[in-house]
């Protein structure tokens, strides 16, 4: 295991990785190692992969496993690592769990179950969960209901890091959800609760204002990790004003990046166009980009390149 696991106070960029796969479709193993040094190089704080953006439930079982292996390996040790291991089943989550942890992963993430809506069921769920995974496993609870379809509300949240040490973690992607920020940090840190770790996803479009409603950070994916680093830097050396400026310079890009059912695939263009990925295929079914949007994408970053310099 890694010398530092997450908890109660980790902050930072988590940068949350793509899958790289080859022109045929498999997974690229020299790109996961270009894919890695990347993201190092960037100055990312850590990593989370097998997520949503990486295409997570579209991998075999060994292919999740073989994934993790090598990111873990290539990492080795230097920055923690977070892995997703939500799943249908209880088994197979814990399964992938602590093959992660005994890999050297620094936790895992898990979203609710799909299902009725019903906070009791929410509770009970990751009741299950923290059972099956026992309590030395570092638990990211995912709160992502544009793709889960489980909203939980803030009160759920923080019961379930009262009643549940192991979740120590709470990956915010709830939109709109800076009201559910402000309240999760409020109640956090008392007497009675625990203070709970938040970092925020939605590809960092509200960071800013996540940051000053109190998150720790950003767990996402967008392709140009320096600006997420230098907005969490600048917003933590009480430089809000520094934070937004670097983020409004990448603004028109992240915007085009998070387009619904389509931003995976740019996301992934942009890291082939910046050399991290040698290929930028998704997974089918998964969009692709058409010469009209390559080229679109082109000028994008090279005016969002200019501004940078310019800042």
């Amino acid at each position: 295991m890694p010398s530092q696991l997450i908890d109660r106070q980790t902050n930072g960029v988590f940068i949350i990785s793509a899958t790289p796969f080859t022109e045929t479709g498999a997974v690229d193993d020299a790109s996961t190692d270009r894919l890695v040094d990347f993201y190092l190089e960037h100055g990312v704080t850590g990593m989370t992969i097998l997520g949503i953006m990486g295409e997570a439930n579209k991998l075999t079982a060994e292919e999740a496993t073989g994934f993790a292996a090598r990111v873990l390996k290539r990492v080795g040790g230097r920055i923690p690592v977070v892995v997703g291991v939500s799943a249908a089943g209880l088994d197979n989550l814990a399964s992938l769990a602590h093959f992660a942890m005994d890999a050297g992963a620094a936790g895992v993430m898990v979203a609710p179950s799909p299902g009725p809506a019903v906070e009791d069921r929410v509770r009970g769920y990751f009741h299950q969960v923290c059972a099956a995974l026992g309590p030395d496993v570092p638990v990211c609870l995912q709160d992502f209901p544009q793709t889960t379809g489980v909203p939980i509300s803030a009160a759920t949240i923080l019961t379930l890091t009262r009643d549940c040490p192991q979740i120590v973690m709470l990956k915010h992607e709830d939109c709109p959800g800076l009201a559910k920020i402000s309240a999760v940090r409020a109640g956090s840190g008392t007497a009675d609760t625990p203070r709970l770790s938040i970092l925020c996803g939605n590809g960092g479009l509200y960071l800013p204002q996540e940051l000053a409603r109190g998150a720790d950070g950003a767990m996402t994916g967008f392709a140009f990790p320096e600006m997420l680093v230098e907005v969490v830097r600048a917003h933590q050396a009480g430089d809000p004003d520094r934070a937004e400026d670097v983020f409004d310079a990448y603004l028109p890009i992240l915007r085009y990046e998070q387009q619904p059912g389509y931003g995976l695939a740019v996301r992934k263009a942009v890291l082939h166009h910046r050399g991290a990925i040698a290929c930028p295929r998704t997974r089918a079914p998964g969009p692709k980009l058409s010469p009209t949007d390559e080229a679109e994408l082109l000028r994008l970053i090279a005016r969002t390149e200019k501004k940078v310099k310019e800042l």
